[in-house]
């Protein structure tokens, strides 16, 4: 609220006062995906650096599909959006991104000096019209879709199959994240498993659209097959309802497994997060530069700065994702004794063959060959959208059913007021991430 409040305040001023828009940066990302004390901390740098001015306005969204659309429209000028893997994909199809200019002047290039080359090599794969994704996107966070789950109640091997959704012994008690593309992928992969490990198939194959339809019935096909057992399609509350052992399996990013998996060491609870057998899915979110910003050069300097591995520290502690980040000073602050030790010379180079690391945040390299890249099904993402509210059907998620609550007691509230002339009021709730 207090962040509108002073957007809201600057648009008058800048309204006001007729202030240049190249002294304004327009930053457009997810929601809870920042540490908003280094915005300033920017502006300052900035000036410093360029002997120019700058002044963030920072914006969030929730879901890919928003931002393309706005990006796409044009209705807002942002100068630096941050999209995930198959999102920017589009982008370059539709052309709507500027290449990243690295001439910083005396100013080191931090991107090209820090940026995993496992990271680099995701972003070739990433398909733009011949276009190399790496010259219009910078590497921002990454992480896996896996299991997150409650090892008093499900064993390691129970939880190394996405099979476990078939287990009957946790029905009522199984969440699955609503996330259509990442859900249908993890999916498929284990329906084609053997397939898979006949070298009849690659994993690769299967994250492209699939003409003929097969692959979207069989999908479609399993899930309805085991809906019984799901609790829920969420959003954002599963991780919270595995602290609260309301749930004991959570099909989930490796994100959120981090932060439930600390929070409910808190209270004693015992959550462990899994990447099965049969393979899954890895993501990528970078930064892009709309082809319509208007402060390009205020843009690319602030892609750099949060490169510079101090910003990405501090950014990473704060945000509990991981970095693109192959930088010594981020290896460093994410060692910890605790662990087992893990290859991590895929990220990190030579030097990290024997890690003592959080493997959830950094898979070893044996779980990341076993992980591929969504990508985007263009005008065909209507079918991905329809196959996945067929198989939610009236199987409303938890959300919904809260929604649907507040609603009866809304109007349940305006009867009682109609008939009796009283007033009625409601509490507000934050929501935690």
């Amino acid at each position: 609220m207090k962040r509108f409040f002073l957007l809201i305040v600057m648009a008058l001023v800048l309204f006001a006062c007729g202030e240049d828009r190249g002294a304004l940066l327009k930053v457009y990302n997810w929601g809870d995906y920042i540490d908003e004390s280094i915005l300033p901390e920017f502006e300052q740098w900035y000036e410093e650096q360029t002997g120019e001015k700058v002044s963030v306005i920072y914006q969030t969204f929730d879901v890919n599909e928003t931002a393309l659309s706005k990006i796409e429209k044009g209705h807002e000028d942002f100068d630096l959006v941050c999209p995930s893997d198959y999102i920017i994909e589009r982008m370059l199809a539709k052309d709507l991104l500027l290449p990243i200019d690295r001439d910083f002047g005396e100013t080191p290039n931090y991107i090209d000096e820090n940026i995993s080359p496992y990271i680099k090599k995701n972003f070739r794969l990433i398909e733009g019209n011949g276009k190399d994704a790496n010259d219009y996107a910078v590497g921002y966070m990454w992480g896996t879709t896996g299991i997150l789950y409650n090892g008093k109640y499900v064993t390691d091997q129970e939880a190394s199959t996405w099979g476990i959704l078939k287990n009957e012994k946790f029905a009522g008690k199984l969440f699955v994240k609503d996330a259509a593309r990442d859900m249908y992928c993890v999916m498929l992969i284990h329906l084609r498993a053997k397939e898979i490990a006949d070298s009849l198939i690659s994993r690769r194959s299967l994250m492209y659209y699939d003409p003929s339809g097969k692959n979207i019935a069989d999908v479609e096909e399993y899930f309805k097959g085991v809906k019984n057992n799901i609790a829920g399609w969420e959003a954002d509350f599963g991780k919270e309802q595995m602290v609260q052992e309301r749930g004991y399996v959570n099909l989930s990013w490796s994100g959120d497994a981090v932060w439930a998996i600390e929070e409910a060491a808190e209270v004693g609870v015992d959550l462990r997060y899994s990447v099965p057998e049969e393979g899954s899915t890895v993501w990528f979110d970078g930064w892009v530069i709309p082809k319509y910003a208007q402060n390009v050069k205020a843009a690319k300097y602030f892609i750099n700065f949060l490169c510079r591995p101090d910003i990405t520290v501090r950014n990473v502690d704060v945000i509990g994702y991981v970095s693109a980040s192959k930088a010594p000073e981020v290896l460093e602050a994410n060692i910890d004794d605790s662990y087992d030790p893990i290859n991590l010379t895929y990220f990190f180079g030579p030097e990290a063959d024997s890690v003592r690391a959080n493997p959830v945040m950094y898979p070893d390299s044996t779980v990341i060959a076993r992980c591929d890249m969504e990508h985007d099904w263009g005008e065909h993402t209507e079918e991905l959208i329809s196959m996945w509210s067929r198989i939610k059907g009236d199987n409303a998620s938890y959300t919904t059913v809260i929604v649907i609550a507040i609603v009866a007691l809304i109007l349940v509230s305006l009867i009682l007021k109609r008939l009796f002339g009283k007033r009625g009021g409601r509490k507000h709730g934050a929501r935690r991430r």
